[in-house]
């Protein structure tokens, strides 16, 4: 990786030297209450009330950071559609409060928006975004306005369809900006969601993605009021990271001579690891280099040229879901945010969390965060960079002999001050020792903290470092779990379980012959809850309908079920026609 932890200038100081010029001077005529305070402590003008900072950089510089209200006015067909409530004042209150400085609002067009011509948009679906806008607005939020699922919907139709798409596009354009044409600048424009192309050559799809773009640059500064100036949001194909898609869009940019534009991208994190396929079930050093590459890429192509960079959308694809079993365990998915957080500060990039809605991070009935140790992180992640260590667990065997275990600090610029239980703080030569970050609980230490051994969770600790959040490390009594045999039909099967205090991580599925079994042919190691999934209060594995489907009749399975204590326990299991049988391998 390139190094980029030496920048042209300090971006994390928020608005820039403009912005605290106007604040001083607003602090000399007695108009500080126009200020408010950022997440790390410093005063933050409002955008709506005290003005935008003149450069692009540094306006994008006091969006950071940025929370998206994803699955509602992007919803298909309405605003509700997808499990939210309708946004409210109070809700983009709350998201202020939280330390948010700008919000994302996604909006999906299509049904709302004529599909012939002269696609006119329902006069009633633009007042109700404009409402939702001006909320945002009101509370002083920063707001990125969009085109969303019409991407896939119609727009990724323009290789076979190219005068109607681009005329339907040109006229949603044209109307977003008449109705927003004088709102303040406060309010950035962004051309599509995730652009993708059907039936369309690499050479195609570059021209589609600058025809659009251009396009709708040509389209907002023509339409005059604010949209003269105001900072529009310019994508990348698929909202990709990739190098060679951010160097088109960085041809795009520069060619359009215009100081007002910012560069978008979206970031996922490894897909192995954001859905746990293909064996990602651990923030290893792949995913770290491939974070640190990605955010350098982004600081290289566009932050030094001069190119502010708004990361649309971050997170993990499938984490958090609170309808679900967690894919991710826990402590690998606080390390990404903890990352994430530092590289966006080290490249000189603001991040948009991308929430899915109330299953997910903030609970849009409630205003509360339905995880709020996790929040905690992903707050942190904004101003400091926190320890952790290389997992977040010691798994004690109830059925052994209790013997000392080690994990190793990841100490992240920090330094580590010592391990605590509850208030206690432990003895370090007694109760632990620490040699080259190599942190080792002492036999003694664990039989104390195990307890009378129960399955689960016995203790938890905290490993506490010099700055940020302390790291949590559970006290696990354990066993190797049990599988039993079981039938069921194609349609539904489940394997009985006894976790015994274990943890299911994934799935490898094959054929006696070597090939993979399950719904992903690619790789062994299933996708976690697509292809099966742990029922903890009941004892099961659940085996998915789409996976029962992709058996082969008659050839039995052999599925490894791999724990996060390093267990492993292998189950076979085998269709005919429409009954399937599993039985619990023995090993020798």
């Amino acid at each position: 990786m390139k190094d980029i932890r030496q920048p042209t200038r300090d971006r994390r100081r928020g608005p820039g030297r403009l912005a605290g010029l106007l604040l001083a001077l607003l602090v000399i005529l007695g108009l500080s209450g126009t200020a408010l305070a950022a997440p790390g402590g410093t005063a933050q003008q409002r955008p709506s009330t005290a003005g935008v900072p003149s450069r692009a950089m540094d306006a994008v510089d006091a969006m950071q950071p940025s929370w998206n209200l994803g699955n509602t006015l992007d919803a298909i067909p309405e605003e509700t559609s997808w499990g939210n409530p309708k946004a409210t004042r109070e809700l983009l209150e709350t998201v202020r409060a939280q330390g948010f400085r700008s919000v994302r609002i996604p909006v999906t067009w299509s049904a709302h928006q004529s599909a012939t011509a002269p696609y006119t948009v329902d006069a009633a679906y633009m007042s109700r975004v404009k409402q939702v806008v001006d909320w945002a607005l009101a509370e002083n939020l920063y707001v990125v306005l969009n085109v969303h699922h019409d991407s896939w919907q119609w727009i990724e139709k323009i290789a076979t369809d190219h005068d109607n798409v681009r005329a339907r596009y040109d006229a949603l354009w044209t109307q977003i900006s008449a109705a927003f044409r004088n709102e303040p600048r406060s309010l950035l424009f962004e051309s599509v969601n995730e652009p993708g192309f059907a039936d369309a050559t690499a050479e195609q799809k570059t021209k589609f993605m600058d025809e659009l773009n251009t396009s709708f640059h040509k389209i907002v500064r023509g339409s005059g009021g604010g949209n003269k100036s105001r900072l529009l949001v310019l994508t990348t194909q698929g909202g990709s990271a990739s190098q060679d898609l951010m160097d088109d869009l960085y041809t795009t940019i520069s060619g359009l001579h215009d100081s007002n534009l910012v560069a978008t991208v979206h970031y996922y994190s490894y897909f192995p690891f954001s859905v746990n396929i293909a064996g990602g079930t651990r923030y290893d050093d792949t995913a770290r280099n491939g974070a640190d590459d990605t955010f350098a890429s982004m600081h290289h192509t566009f932050v030094a040229r001069g190119i502010p960079v708004y990361v649309g959308e971050y997170g993990l694809l499938g984490y958090p879901d609170h309808n679900h079993p967690s894919r991710i365990e826990r402590g690998e998915a606080l390390k990404y945010y903890e990352h994430v957080g530092h590289l966006a500060r080290v490249a000189g990039v603001t991040t948009a969390l991308w929430d899915p809605g109330t299953w997910a991070y903030l609970n849009r009935e409630a205003l509360k965060w339905s995880d709020p140790a996790l929040f905690a992180w992903i707050r942190s992640s904004w101003t400091t960079r926190s320890g952790t260590a290389s997992f977040d667990k010691f798994f004690v065997a109830k059925s052994s002999r209790i013997t000392a275990q080690s994990l190793t600090l990841n100490l992240n610029g920090t330094k580590f001050r010592g391990l605590w239980h509850g208030d206690t703080k432990l003895a370090e030569g007694r109760d632990y020792t620490v040699f080259e970050k190599r942190l080792t609980l002492t036999a003694a230490a664990l039989t104390r903290l195990t307890g009378d051994r129960d399955y689960g969770v016995n203790a938890t600790l905290q490993a506490r470092f010099s700055k940020g959040l302390p790291w949590q490390i559970d006290v696990v009594t354990y066993d190797t779990p049990v599988l039993s045999d079981a039938t069921g039909t194609a349609e539904k099967f489940t394997i009985p379980t006894k976790y015994q205090g274990d943890d299911l991580a994934t799935m490898e599925a094959t054929y006696a012959d070597g090939t993979n079994a399950g719904p992903t042919s690619w790789t062994p190691y299933q996708e976690f809850n697509k292809a099966f999934r742990p029922d903890y209060p009941n004892g099961t594995i659940i085996l998915t309908t789409e996976t029962l489907e992709s058996l082969r009749d008659g050839e039995p399975a052999t599925l490894t079920f791999h724990f996060h204590s390093g267990a492993k326990v292998k189950y076979k299991v085998t269709k005919s026609g429409d009954s399937v049988t599993g039985t619990a391998v023995k090993e020798s």
